[in-house]
């Protein structure tokens, strides 16, 4: 009992950040060790490693029993100076892993965070000061593991002061800091590095349990290159709470050029991304995610998406999904999880519309009872059915190369773990 009760407060507050999203614009961390961890290992019926189901590009997957590769972040915070007035001065250094595939093997370590806030300047009102290099605002779709919005970077800021009904914060980041210089001279003749300022005002209130956030990024390219373009984007989300026991949050995001994330991992928001875009390169995104937790044994989370990448040259791409992943909870340890999505992704540069359906069944050994608890155990079975057109999609997909040949369906099976703490 003791056990549990200590660490419900940390899986609590990661489950926010890591999980459901967390609309503070900083994801404070708490003192202590703390970390994320998934890995898992696999077969499918044709034989070799373990097979994923996706389409690739600008689209994301379900990924329970979906997860061909392996991540972890490890990483320590700790108030390190306290001033006489009670101003706090807190660390946070953590580092990560990646590897695609289910062996982290030879996966270098990145530093991914490495900052120092001043909590409690009576100046601030309650709000932060900060400088370094950190996570900030990167809320996610959780069964997509999609962070729609990512203002990650090494800069410096202020976040979540008073201002009205809700809280403004400023963030000035450098993105992708290198430069071309001309070998005679030494002056710049190139560059995609970018500045890049992030305003955020959250937790405006429009109705009873509901408030909106609004998310501003302005690129400003630093080369002297006229092939290089500035841009920006623009997002509004709208958090309601208590709804049968969970939470709904609704999104609508615009971006231009580098303002689209066009050029950064995973389809993300919110930083900068290739400044070779130019004002033609638009992408506007619309989602719903609704996660229910009506009963102490039942939850489960929804969600519908859509997505389209537009620009002069190619057309406009457009990404669909619906799914969701229910789940239920026999004893406090032992839950069984379903998890059943539908994709589609249409492109003007491409014949047809490619669809895919993945459903998983996960037997599962849990912290706990409700859907957010961690560390997670899964045995898990995939199913995959895709069409024609979806087929070289789901080849080049895979990390374990096309094993499905011209194939339109497939089954794989392993287990998969999941951590926070």
């Amino acid at each position: 009992m003791i056990r549990k009760f200590a660490l419900k407060p940390i899986g609590a507050s990661l489950a926010l950040a890591l999980a459901c999203g967390s609309a503070a614009a900083a994801e404070r961390d708490i003192e202590g060790f703390h970390g994320y961890l998934r890995a898992g290992v696999g077969n499918s019926n044709h034989g070799g490693n373990q097979s994923c189901y996706g389409l690739g590009g600008v689209s994301m997957t379900y990924r329970l029993g979906n997860e061909c590769d392996s991540f972890t972040e490890l990483g320590y915070t700790k108030e390190v100076a306290k001033a006489e007035n009670g101003v706090s001065f807190v660390a946070t250094v953590w580092a990560t892993a990646y590897k695609n595939s289910s062996d982290f093997g030879d996966a270098d370590l990145e530093l991914t965070k490495a900052y120092v806030e001043a909590r409690g300047l009576p100046f601030l009102k309650g709000g932060t000061a900060w400088a370094g290099k950190r996570h900030y605002l990167r809320p996610d779709i959780h069964i997509l593991d999609l962070q729609y919005i990512n203002l990650n970077g090494t800069g410096a800021g202020i976040d979540r002061y008073p201002l009205g009904p809700g809280k403004i914060s400023y963030a000035f980041f450098k993105d992708n800091d290198f430069n071309s210089t001309d070998p005679v001279t030494g002056q710049v003749i190139d560059s995609l590095a970018a500045s890049r300022q992030n305003i955020l005002y959250e937790d405006l209130p429009v109705n009873p349990g509901g408030t909106l956030d609004f998310a501003a990024t302005f690129i400003t390219a630093e080369g002297t290159d006229r092939t290089t373009h500035n841009g920006w984007q623009l997002s509004m989300f709208h958090h309601q709470k208590n709804v049968l026991g969970g939470n709904n949050k609704f999104g609508v995001q615009y971006g231009v050029g580098p303002g689209t994330g066009i050029g950064v991992c995973c389809s993300r928001m919110g930083s900068s991304g290739s400044t070779l875009l130019g004002s033609d390169y638009t992408r506007v995104r619309v989602f719903d995610e609704l996660y229910l937790q009506p009963t102490r044994d039942f939850g489960v989370s929804l969600v519908a998406l859509y997505h389209r990448d537009k620009n002069d040259a190619t057309g406009s791409t457009t990404w669909t999904t619906i799914g969701g992943r229910p789940q239920y909870a026999f004893t406090d340890n032992f839950k069984l999880q379903a998890e059943l999505g539908v994709s589609q992704v249409k492109s003007d540069a491409t014949p047809g519309t490619a669809r895919l359906t993945k459903l998983t069944i996960a037997p599962t050994i849990a912290l706990a009872r409700d859907f957010w608890s961690r560390p997670e155990l899964r045995l898990f079975a995939t199913y995959g059915k895709w069409n024609d057109a979806a087929t070289p999609m789901v080849n080049a997909f895979n990390n374990s190369g096309p094993v499905y040949g011209k194939d339109t369906d497939g089954f794989s099976y392993g287990v998969q773990l999941e951590a926070w703490w």
